[in-house]
């Protein structure tokens, strides 16, 4: 679809894409009862993208009040909610197909609230001029499937351009949490940010403070799952707006690596989440975008700053900025709000991805290599990954040299697992067998015991029964008596 084509070609394109009856059962619902129904934002926004929009994403808006939905909702859903009614949506289910309705509005953030206050009207052009975005600005009346677009969003889609309906001052002091939403359709749509746009960003991205962190954390999680996080990062970086959101980013821009003086870490950084995401099918060929090995690599330095070091001879280190930098990123991730389950996957892999490095030439113990499946646990591949994207030296035989070492290692792990049932390395005796040869009860004793078993297993590979019973008692006469 281009703005060269009639405007039936345009009609043709979303009666393609809305051709669903229920839609317009719903549409002549409003109508004849005098109110107006329309498709806004992102489902019309993608109906003129490379990849449409699904049906779940619809979205519509109505002149008519939340009570009045409603009413016209009732008896044409099987379910109706109004969880949303006070800020103008009321949520339906008919046949299993879920839809959302919002009466126009403006949404107002007063100077020092993180709350907006919400406006209901009852004109369409309106309701689109207070759009995050002319992108987003489009929208389609129902049932005739007419083209509203007054602020020329197609012709920005078509041209590549983000801008706002309103003056960016004006939109992003409405709705400071706007400018996050700038750099997350950087990221997933591929669009470029107006001039006036990222000039905005930059002389307004202190207002940001106001938004709640989950806001912020959501919007930041759609922007680093999209299919060019980098750019949108870089207009997080080049506004400020990453200082107030993630100032670990912009402080990279400040280190060096502690191999090649030449490497600016924040360069570093964003090339190996460049790196990850083209890894992310490794292993899982039908892998979505995957959030734990994109937070990953993009914090995974984030403790350079912190633990940077000039020795005697003059180079620079960064010593444990692996542990360092998993509990800031545990920090940082805490604050966005993010799951708890998430910030652990996310930690793990940042304090281990610097433990290949160790690995030199296979001159890794067998029990060194299953200390590593070990620690990483259900991590593992997500860890191959992150250690190979992050290579990322220019200096080809070097690079040979650590894909042949991780290949290496690879190979050792997959037969260590075939042998040995490694992806569920366990001591040789529970936790009931050892208080049953041991006689005792639950307690902290059992625990040092499975701990003893356990290493033991590590360093020897599987053993019997037997042999393990016998180990556990001689360690225990030593504890018992130490």
């Amino acid at each position: 679809m281009t703005l060269a084509d009639p405007i039936h070609h345009i009609t043709g394109a979303l009666r393609e894409a809305f051709r669903e009856r229920w839609l317009f059962d719903l549409a002549n619902r409003f109508s004849d009862a005098g109110q107006e129904l329309v498709l806004v934002g992102g489902c019309v926004r993608d109906v003129f993208c490379p990849t449409p929009g699904r049906l779940s994403d619809i979205d519509l808006a109505t002149d008519a009040p939340p009570a009045q939905i409603t009413r016209l909702l009732t008896g044409w859903a099987d379910a109706v909610w109004q969880i949303g009614a006070a800020y103008g949506t009321v949520g339906a289910r008919r046949a299993g197909q879920t839809v959302e309705i919002t009466t126009y509005r403006s949404d107002v953030y007063h100077e020092d609230s993180r709350k907006p206050t919400v406006v209901f009207g009852t004109d369409l052009i309106r309701d689109l001029s207070r759009r995050d975005f002319t992108v987003n600005a489009m929208a389609v009346r129902l049932p005739s499937l007419e083209l509203v677009d007054p602020h020329h969003g197609l012709a920005d889609l078509h041209e590549g351009w983000l801008r706002t309906p309103v003056a960016p001052e004006v939109s992003f002091g409405d709705d400071p949490l706007r400018m996050m939403r700038a750099a997350r359709f950087v990221s997933q749509l591929g669009l470029r940010a107006h001039p006036e746009v990222r000039a905005a960003m930059s002389r307004m991205a202190e207002r940001i403070t106001i938004v709640s962190a989950e806001r912020i954390g959501e919007e930041f999680r759609r922007l680093l799952l999209g299919r060019d996080p980098r750019s949108g990062l870089e207009l997080l970086t080049e506004t400020t707006l990453a200082e107030y959101v993630l100032p670990e980013l912009p402080a990279l821009q400040l280190q060096t690596d502690e191999h090649f003086r030449h490497k600016d870490i924040y360069e570093h950084t964003l090339t190996v989440l460049e790196q990850a995401i083209e890894r992310e099918s490794d292993h899982h060929p039908t892998c979505g975008p995957d959030l734990a090995l994109r937070l990953a690599a993009l914090l995974h330095d984030i403790a350079k700053p912190a633990t940077r070091r000039v020795e005697s001879d003059g180079a620079v280190s960064f010593h444990h900025h692996e542990v360092v930098g998993s509990r800031m990123a545990r920090k940082r991730l805490t604050a966005l709000r993010y799951p708890t389950a998430l910030i652990d996957e996310v930690c793990l892999l940042i304090e281990l991805h610097l433990r290949f490095h160790g690995y030199r030439d296979g001159a890794w113990t067998d029990s060194a290599v299953r200390r590593y499946v070990r620690d990483a646990g259900d991590q593992l591949i997500r860890l191959h990954k992150l250690t190979r994207a992050d290579c990322t030296t220019r200096n080809p035989r070097k690079a040979a040299r650590l894909r042949s070492a991780y290949d290496a290692l690879e190979r050792r792990i997959d037969e260590l697992a075939t042998t040995e049932q490694m992806n569920a390395i366990r001591p040789d005796l529970d936790g009931r067998a050892i208080m049953e040869i041991l006689g005792i009860p639950p307690g902290p004793a059992v625990g040092a015991a499975y701990r003893f078993l356990l290493d033991r297993r590590l360093e020897q590979g599987p053993g019997t029964e037997a042999e393990a019973t016998t180990a556990l008692l001689a360690w225990w006469r030593d504890y018992e008596t130490g």
